[in-house]
């Protein structure tokens, strides 16, 4: 198992895509129009920094959140945060302020900051717009993503059963009803190359495969109008892997994120590697105490989050779950029977405090760390231990994440 905790962290800056020995034209092909603005544009940009490490029983923590926060931030506010990073950043002078680069010179940045700490960085994402987000890893592999948002119609069902089967499996969806889907399309690099300077993919490229997937996926009646899925299932893990295929067939891709809904998806990483994420949060109050310290180092570990008398948070928990694609219903796990499994799991902890009313923190602190090591069996089992990963957002700002190796 591989337990990571995030921290999420917000600036704004401007930066202006062009390499001074390339023509306009080459210039327009790798970076789009954005590459025209002359003295820069802006982004209001997200990065998660990623930390996985052991677990210190006594406090209940990977690495101090807190922590993460004072040393990051601070790289972040003097080096990127208001700058126009081409010129105010010495890392830009030569080389394109990309997200993939800009994520990679973050990483750099901040990992030698935590050499006193067992836990290492292993990971920096960062988003730099709706569309389009990195991520750099610790061994030097990178990732770069693409969003692609598109409004169709379709019956939820399967050519390959019986009307009485698809109704049974389906239910109301079996009816015609429509989604606003947002694809992620994730392309990945063993080895960051920082002199590719254009980053792994061009704006044509990346341009000319979304407009052909619109052009074909949107506002359309998928059942009927959509030539490539005719004797298809038409179920969110079929389309995801059509959108797989089509992309694949253009770029090479790594994988895809197809949602239908903000906390429901399918994510396809090759033909026959298929899964399932859904979100759903829970109320819940706690306190973070360690019995084995004294009062004044609880408060001093922990801050306010020790306030004797709890606070609470709304978390959020989203499941994944891999298994056997079952290609006559189009199916990986039947939607209703997933949600019910999370919902049960979670219920025992619903609108309770933690350490004084369940079991499962009575000798060890509520953290988010503990809070989703505990909450793996509690899903796992009832799914038939299908579950590969599990995340837990205590905050917006601060993510725990465990997944199976």
């Amino acid at each position: 198992m591989l337990l990571t905790v995030s921290k999420r962290l917000e600036f704004s800056a401007s930066r202006r895509l062009h390499v001074q020995q390339w023509s306009d034209a080459e210039n327009l092909s790798a970076f789009g129009p954005e590459t025209n603005a002359r003295y820069g544009t802006g982004r209001n940009y997200i990065v998660y920094f990623v930390f996985t490490g052991p677990v210190d029983p006594t406090t209940g923590m990977l690495i101090n959140i807190s922590q993460i926060k004072e040393r990051a931030e601070k790289i972040v506010r003097d080096r990127f945060d208001h700058k126009f990073l081409n010129e105010d950043n010495r890392a830009f002078r030569d080389l394109p302020s990309t997200a993939e680069n800009i994520a990679s010179q973050l990483f750099l940045d901040v990992a030698p900051l935590f050499s006193d700490v067992k836990a290492r960085l292993c990971a920096c994402h960062l988003t730099a717009s709706p569309e389009h987000s990195a991520t750099y890893y610790f061994s030097g592999a990178y990732e770069t993503n693409y969003w692609l948002e598109f409004s169709a119609a379709r019956r939820t069902m399967s050519p390959h059963l019986s009307e009485e089967e698809n109704t049974r499996l389906f239910g109301e969806a079996t009816s015609i009803h429509g989604h606003n889907y947002r694809a992620r399309l994730t392309f990945r690099a063993e080895q960051f190359d920082p002199g590719k300077l254009s980053g792994f993919v061009s704006y044509d490229a990346i341009e000319a495969c979304t407009r052909a997937l619109r052009s074909e996926l949107d506002h359309r009646y998928l059942n009927e109008e959509v030539v490539g899925l005719k004797d298809r299932p038409f179920t969110t893990e079929s389309l995801a892997q059509y959108v797989y295929e089509r992309v694949t067939a253009m770029i090479p891709l790594s994988r895809v994120r197809l949602h239908e809904r903000d906390d429901f998806f399918a994510e396809v990483w090759d033909e026959n590697t298929i899964f399932l994420g859904l979100q759903v949060p829970f109320h819940a109050a706690h306190r973070l105490h360690a019995g084995t310290l004294s009062d004044a180092q609880n408060a001093t570990l922990y801050g306010k989050c020790n306030n004797p008398r709890g606070h609470g948070h709304r978390y959020l928990t989203e499941t994944t779950i891999g298994g056997e694609y079952d290609s006559r219903s189009g199916t990986l796990y039947q939607l209703g029977a997933f949600r019910k499994a999370i919902e049960e799991s979670i219920e025992p902890w619903r609108d309770r405090h933690l350490d004084l009313e369940t079991q499962d923190f009575r000798s060890v602190p509520s953290t988010g760390e503990n809070i989703v090591r505990a909450l793996w069996p509690r899903i796992d089992n009832p799914l038939r231990q299908q579950l590969v990963r599990l995340r837990l957002w205590e905050t917006a700002n601060n993510r725990f994440t465990l997944r199976r190796t």
